[in-house]
């Protein structure tokens, strides 16, 4: 039996060692693979993961890792999985702060105090290295906080998410199996009246699930959004009328922990509507994404933080947006 609680506390210290300069030594196994946002992709080898970090270190030589929210546990099944999926596994979002002092994939530095939001999930293996990752960092988000923002306006706020109200996000003591479950099992619920209905009339929506002001934190691009009517009118309707066909081949995570819970996997779709400024493309693309949730006392959920990988979206798209951002910063290219 794996003992997850010092699973959580390994997570914790590597991503605390990653941020402060640490190699991959101690930290990846050999063969670790981590599926990454927009623009590294996947990457195959301890190096090659660790870079990610070196990357962000490099633009931010200061950085620390702020964990918000942090829980483990076993990974429940999905039958729609055809993938090999990972147990147990460590989910966690939060910032890594520090200054910005020099460009990242030609994002200008600031110069100033930023906050780069990042959600991870990680796999140890049986000599406790991370043996498989998923990492989104939100890009996006740091072209605002640099004054770059090069979309329309969100329809949802911009701005920092917060953590879980009062706390309690980030726990590194011993998993609740029991809550957990309870609160994976209503997400998993809540995900059933979502997806069997299609239509774009969201009225008919079920909304049972959620607390009457609930919080949606979406990454940047939708931003956040409160109660049903910004759920509904900041994100849902643009999401669905964009990608009607959507649907998912299964969750790679799956884990709850007490009043907190953890989905996330791939949704694929074809571009059918306008989205994010840009015109229907009939493309087929996929969206990865992940969610975060926490449960009030009456067993709703009060926020859901949803991270997305809006960069490597609207490249299947064809809008390049970090060549865009280079450019107005003056690296552009003067041939084709």
């Amino acid at each position: 039996m794996r003992d997850i609680t010092a699973e959580k506390q390994a997570v914790q210290s590597y991503l605390e060692a990653l941020a402060g300069g640490s190699g991959a030594d101690g930290i990846f196994a050999q063969d670790v693979v981590a599926e990454v946002s927009h623009p590294w992709g996947v990457r195959h080898g301890a190096d090659a993961v660790a870079q990610v970090y070196c990357d962000l270190r490099a633009a931010m030589p200061d950085m620390e890792w702020r964990p918000e929210f942090l829980i483990g546990g076993e990974n429940h099944p999905d039958d729609r999985a055809a993938f090999d999926r990972f147990s147990p596994l460590v989910g966690t979002w939060g910032h890594l702060q520090g200054t910005f002092t020099s460009a990242l994939f030609g994002i200008p530095p600031t110069h100033g105090a930023v906050a780069l939001r990042i959600s991870q999930v990680h796999h140890l293996d049986d000599d406790g290295r991370i043996l498989r990752s998923w990492i989104m960092p939100d890009l996006l988000d740091l072209m605002d906080q640099a004054g770059v923002w090069p979309l329309p306006p969100m329809l949802g706020a911009h701005g920092p998410w917060l953590a879980p109200k009062g706390g309690g996000g980030v726990r590194l003591g011993a998993t609740d199996v029991d809550g957990g479950a309870a609160s994976l099992r209503r997400v998993l619920d809540m995900h059933h009246g979502l997806n069997t209905n299609p239509t774009l009339n969201l009225a008919t929506l079920d909304m049972e699930h959620w607390a009457e002001n609930f919080m949606y934190y979406v990454g940047a691009g939708i931003g956040t959004c409160r109660g049903t009517s910004g759920f509904r009118a900041h994100h849902q309707l643009p999401f669905r009328s964009a990608f009607p066909d959507r649907h998912s081949r299964g969750h790679f995570v799956r884990i709850g922990d007490g009043n907190l819970a953890l989905t996330g996997g791939r949704l694929y779709a074809t571009h059918q509507g306008a989205y994010l400024g840009s015109g229907p493309t009939n493309r087929a693309v996929n969206i990865d994404v992940m969610d975060f949730y926490r449960f009030d006392d009456d067993g709703k959920i009060a926020e859901n933080w949803l991270p997305i990988d809006t960069l490597g979206l609207l490249h299947q798209m064809g809008v390049d947006l970090l060549a865009h951002v280079a450019h107005k910063a003056g690296s552009f290219r003067e041939s084709l």
